[in-house]
């Protein structure tokens, strides 16, 4: 089996300078700390952050970066939970962290793997662009 990069770095600076300029761009840090925390945690951080005044981009930034990590395990043949769920439905987001919880444990730690370098390399994007 071959190397493949999957363009993680390329994927991280795209991402941080989608945001570049704003205050959204200070989440990297608290993103590749979450990362230990589990894939339900990054993943329910947008909520957390929706609706908070002044966080709606912060929501969004954590939003991209969770659907290109779904868009980067998909071409690694790893299919990442990623139902489309509303902020004011608590069915939806019990469900979807069900399903995150439930995931494969083996593909579990490939995605686990995958976030932690695509979140080091927004944070090595970000002290950049700074």
């Amino acid at each position: 089996m071959a190397w493949n990069s999957y363009n993680l770095d390329q994927a991280a600076h795209d991402l941080v300078l989608r945001y570049r300029g704003s205050d959204a761009l200070n989440q990297g840090y608290k993103m590749r700390m979450t990362v230990s925390y589990g894939l339900e945690r990054f993943w329910g951080e947008q909520f957390r952050l929706q609706g908070t005044r002044g966080s709606e981009e912060k929501a969004r930034y954590w939003r991209d970066t969770w659907q290109k990590l779904v868009e980067i395990m998909a071409i690694a043949g790893v299919n990442l939970p990623n139902d489309n769920v509303s902020a004011n439905n608590t069915q939806q987001i019990k469900a979807m962290a069900d399903l995150l919880w439930n995931f494969d444990q083996e593909q579990r730690k490939v995605a686990i793997a995958v976030l932690t370098q695509l979140t080091e390399s927004m944070v090595w994007w970000t002290q950049r662009y700074k």
